[in-house]
């Protein structure tokens, strides 16, 4: 399964294992969120990242919508609703679209901090936190749509349904 594959390398950069590679920003290329191929309700680009999927109706994949209320719970706090940002913390719905997704599990997974003359900025570390880790795919996804405008403000009016698999994924990672 891809979508494991991926989650396991997320855990493994977290841990360091993986920590050389795609380190640098890249500039943000519309085809690189274009879904490639979808897996059991979930969608990849031709690199194996996860992505979104937004259907001619206005209808977004289960990901995107889990990361929608993964995001509320977790992250509006600082981040500001929608990723739009805050005073507080900068609009991570910009920085999905800069940011390699390795580097985003890393900082979500391990935290970061930045201090200079003009800046003085701290992300906790979520590595620990089975609603961020468990989820962490969906918020990906969440904010790249966001980023793109693919997704609109507010809460999602239509989702398809949640595969066996990503429940049964789902629950191993809560008891796990």
């Amino acid at each position: 399964m891809r979508s494991l594959k991926v989650l396991f390398a997320a855990a493994f950069l977290g841990s360091g294992v993986l920590a050389s590679g795609a380190q640098a920003e890249q500039a943000y290329d519309p085809a690189l969120v274009e879904a490639a191929y979808s897996e059991d309700g979930r969608y990849f680009t031709e690199d194996d990242i996860p992505t979104y999927k937004v259907q001619e109706d206005g209808t977004i994949d289960w990901l995107t919508y889990s990361g929608f209320r993964r995001y509320h719970s977790e992250c509006h706090v600082c981040h500001g609703p929608e990723g739009e940002g805050s005073t507080y913390a900068p609009a991570l719905k910009k920085s999905a679209l800069e940011m390699d997704y390795y580097d985003f599990v890393d900082v979500v997974t391990n935290g970061r901090q930045k201090i200079s003359a003009s800046e003085n900025s701290v992300m906790p570390a979520f590595g620990t936190n089975p609603n961020v880790m468990c989820y962490l795919n969906d918020i990906y996804v969440y904010l790249k749509a966001r980023g793109t405008d693919a997704v609109a403000r507010g809460r999602p009016r239509k989702k398809e349904a949640k595969s066996d698999v990503i429940r049964e994924e789902e629950n191993a990672c809560l008891e796990g």
